[in-house]
C-alpha cells in the first residue's frame, strides 16, 4: 500500500494550505501470534496477520503554515491515536524538508468497525502518516511509517507493508521475517466471539513459558513452510494452534464451538484475532465441495448464535480455477468479492 499520490518531495508552499491524502487496509486478526527469537536470538512479541482485501481507512490532511505544531484537529472526534500520529509524522516531514512543523485538519472515512481486532486504529494511523506526508509532497518508506505508528499507538500491525506474509514485531515496529510473496490461498468465513466486545490489547497479560517459545519457533517453520508450498492445510493447523495457545490469555469460550464447526465441515483451521474479538474459519479453495462446505459453516454457526459477518479470501486477484468469488458479506456466490 502506498499514498494516493507520489509527488516529488518538495517543501509545501507557505502561501497556501496544501491537503494530502492517504489510505490503508486492514486485517482479520491473526494466523500466528507470539514470542520469537531475533536476529541476535533474543525472544521479541511477533504476530502474522490475516489482510482483509477492499475495506479501509482513509485520511484526509491539510496543514495549517504557521500554527503550532500540536494544533491538530480529528473528525470524527476521539481518534485520538490518529490525531498523534499526524503530529508525529509533521514532525517527521517538517524536519526532512528543514522546515518548522505546524498544526492541520484531519478527517478520517472508511468502513472499518472499531475495536474487534481488525487493525482499525492502525489503519487509521498508517492512513493519517500516509495523508501527512502526502501534503508535504513525500513519500514515507514502510519502516519509517511502522516506527511512526508504534509511537502513536504502542503496538502496531505491519499493514504499512501491504499483504505480504511478514513476521513483524509489534511493539517495535520492525520485520523480524517476510515468510513470502503471499498466504497460501483460502476462503475464510468470519465471525465474532466474546459478544463482539472491545478488547484492551496492551493491558493483557501474558505470560510465556520456555515451552511456548519452542512452541512458537516451531509454528513458525510450520508457517514458512506453509507459504514456500502454498500449503493450506498446514496454515489451517498453524492458525488453530496459535489460537489454542493463545486461550490461555483470552479464553473466548466460543472455542471449542469454532474448532468442532471446522472438524464437522472440513476447514483447514481456526483463526481468531489474538487481541480482539474477530474469528474465521478457513477452508481451502482447491478442495471440492467449497460451496457446500462454506454454505454448511454458516448454518452451524448461526446454530450456534455465531453469526457470521464476512466471508472473503487470502487472494486479492485472481482466484483458483473453480473457485467462485464471494463478497464480504453475502453467502451467496457474487461476481465481486473483497
Amino acid at each position: 500500500m502506498r499514498a494516493a499520490t507520489t509527488r516529488t518531495a518538495t517543501p509545501p508552499d507557505t502561501a497556501r494550505e496544501p491537503t494530502g491524502s492517504g489510505h490503508a487496509a486492514c486485517h482479520h486478526g491473526e494466523i500466528l501470534q507470539g514470542v520469537f527469537r531475533d536476529e541476535r536470538g533474543l525472544p521479541v512479541h511477533g504476530l502474522v496477520t490475516l489482510p482483509v482485501h477492499g475495506r479501509a481507512s482513509t485520511a484526509r490532511f491539510t496543514h495549517r503554515p504557521g500554527s503550532p505544531p500540536d494544533a491538530v484537529t480529528v473528525t470524527p472526534a476521539g481518534r485520538t491515536k490518529a490525531r498523534t500520529a499526524a503530529v508525529l509524522a509533521v514532525r517527521e516531514c517538517a524536519a526532512r524538508h528543514g522546515q518548522p512543523p505546524c498544526g492541520g485538519e484531519l478527517t478520517l472515512t472508511g468502513d472499518l468497525p472499531l475495536g474487534l481486532g481488525m487493525g482499525s486504529s492502525t489503519s487509521d494511523v498508517i492512513a493519517t502518516v500516509r495523508a501527512v506526508a502526502d501534503s508535504w509532497g513525500a513519500l514515507l518508506p514502510p519502516d519509517t511509517i511502522a516506527l511512526l505508528a508504534v509511537r502513536a499507538e504502542g503496538a502496531s500491525d505491519p499493514l504499512m507493508h501491504g499483504a505480504r506474509p511478514l513476521l513483524f514485531a509489534q511493539r517495535e515496529g520492525r520485520v523480524l521475517e517476510t515468510l513470502g510473496a503471499a498466504l497460501p490461498p483460502a476462503v475464510v468465513v468470519g465471525c465474532t466471539v466474546g459478544g463482539g466486545e472491545p478488547v484492551d490489547t496492551l493491558s493483557l497479560a501474558v505470560s510465556v513459558r520456555d515451552e511456548d517459545l519452542a512452541a512458537y519457533e516451531h509454528l513458525r517453520r510450520m508457517l514458512r513452510r506453509a507459504v514456500a508450498e502454498a500449503d493450506t492445510a498446514l496454515l489451517g493447523r498453524v492458525s488453530t494452534a496459535s489460537a489454542r495457545l493463545r486461550q490461555r490469555t483470552l479464553r473466548h469460550r466460543e472455542f471449542p464451538t469454532l474448532t468442532g464447526i471446522a472438524d464437522r465441515t472440513g476447514a483447514a483451521g481456526v483463526q481468531i484475532a489474538h487481541s480482539g474479538n474477530v474469528a474465521g474459519l478457513l477452508f481451502d479453495p482447491r478442495n471440492p465441495g467449497l460451496e457446500r462446505r462454506l454454505r454448511h459453516c454458516a448454518q452451524a454457526l448461526d446454530r450456534e448464535g455465531l453469526t457470521p459477518t464476512r466471508t472473503f479470501t487470502t487472494f486479492a486477484t485472481r482466484p483458483e480455477r473453480g473457485v467462485v468469488p464471494w463478497t464480504n458479506t453475502s453467502r451467496k456466490p457474487s461476481a465481486a468479492r473483497t
